[in-house]
């Protein structure tokens, strides 16, 4: 996420590499020697906030974090805006469509499982071997 001002801007980067909080204080120290540079740098979210003057980068802050000894990738929306042009870069995979396979996946296996526990009409000699495998998949 890029914030822009007259004279100053704000990014936030990716920080990875990151071990414990010492690391985080080495690399808000390494990106804060940086004139004009303010860096706030957290741990858990491994993400550095950046705000820094029109004279400085965003190349220099990732080297600063790589000369650290840690790696840092700008956000995906200031990468788009450097390379509008390069429409190559793979699409991410549809995530709601792999939880929605394995919804119906899961109420495929299900449903033969309820109907068999349910119904004493449908239950035959070891039912309950046929429920424990179609309930497997489900549950693992």
């Amino acid at each position: 996420m890029t914030v822009n001002t007259p004279d100053r801007s704000e990014l936030i980067l990716a920080v990875s590499g990151m071990t414990c909080a010492s690391c985080a204080v080495r690399i808000e120290k390494s990106l804060n020697r940086i004139d004009g540079v303010t860096a706030n740098v957290n741990f858990a979210t491994e993400q550095a906030k950046v705000e820094f003057g029109d004279n400085v980068s965003t190349d220099e802050l990732v080297a600063a974090v790589e000369a650290t000894g840690y790696s840092a990738t700008l956000p995906a929306m200031h990468a788009d805006a450097q390379n509008e042009d390069d429409h190559s870069a793979p699409a991410e995979p549809d995530e709601a469509g792999w939880w929605r396979q394995r919804l119906l996946v899961s109420a495929a296996l299900s449903v033969p499982v309820i109907a068999l526990s349910m119904i004493p009409a449908l239950q035959f000699t070891n039912w309950q071997w046929l429920a424990l495998t179609l309930a497997s998949p489900v549950v693992t």
